[in-house]
């Protein structure tokens, strides 16, 4: 089976399809709709695409799909495809409209925030030690050493913050290691501990009734008509 997919660049020569392989372990999967990964160009760099077609052929010598990513519907297709047509854009601009806020980036759905965190390298003993003997002269290195003491795991911004030092004072405490940076990443999920709450039933005024039931009545009558809502920011038209 061949896939259909247009590649997610913004450049207007790549507003077209281009085809690749689905391989069998991908068959039952990929659907028109899906975001894949694909090889793309001389250097066969990894580029993210949206499948817009399948066939059982091609006349071109092709390449495989690398992954399937997720996916959305054949009709949110149709409607990109439309909105390109309609707005003289890329159809690929048009299908990240779609996608889910926070999973739109190329590489990764989410992507992963490394922060470098500070902690203690030698033992408080140490640390104490080299204090009284006159090693560690500087009174801000030892205000640093002793909020790191009680904060282990603080970021270097925080250290300036709360003991209004310097970065560079970090930088000789970790020099002379006393201190070391460890990263660590975060996950960043836009949908994470997000609970869908329902909303109380909105009481609507006159002017926001009328509207109401016009447009409902259309709904009912499973006919096409445009509407178009006027009011301030904040009259409630949403």
């Amino acid at each position: 089976m061949i896939a259909e997919v247009i590649i997610n660049r913004t450049a207007k020569k790549l507003n077209r399809t281009f085809d690749y392989n689905i391989p069998k372990e991908l068959e039952d999967l990929i659907l028109i709709g899906s975001r894949v990964l694909v090889p793309f160009g001389k250097g066969e760099k990894q580029e993210e695409a949206f499948v817009v077609g399948i066939k059982n052929n091609t006349e071109y010598e092709v390449k495989d799909i690398i992954r399937l990513e997720d996916s959305i519907t054949n009709k949110q297709i149709e409607l990109a495809k439309w909105m390109a047509k309609r707005y003289f854009c890329n159809v690929s601009d048009c299908i990240k409209l779609m996608l889910t806020p926070g999973t739109r980036t190329k590489e990764k759905k989410i992507k992963e925030k490394v922060i470098l965190k500070v902690y203690l390298k030698k033992s408080l003993d140490e640390i104490e030690f080299d204090i009284e003997i006159g090693k560690i002269k500087s009174e801000k290195q030892k205000r640093v050493l002793k909020f790191i003491e009680s904060n282990e795991g603080a970021t270097v911004p925080e250290i300036e913050m709360f003991t209004d030092c310097s970065r560079g004072i970090v930088n000789t405490l970790v020099k002379n290691e006393y201190l070391e940076l460890i990263e660590e990443k975060i996950e960043r999920n836009p949908l994470d501990k997000k609970e869908a709450q329902k909303t109380k039933d909105l009481k609507l005024n006159l002017e926001q009734k009328e509207a109401f039931d016009k447009i409902e009545k259309s709904i009912e009558n499973k006919k096409y008509e445009k509407f178009l809502l006027y009011g301030v920011t904040g009259s409630r038209k949403d």
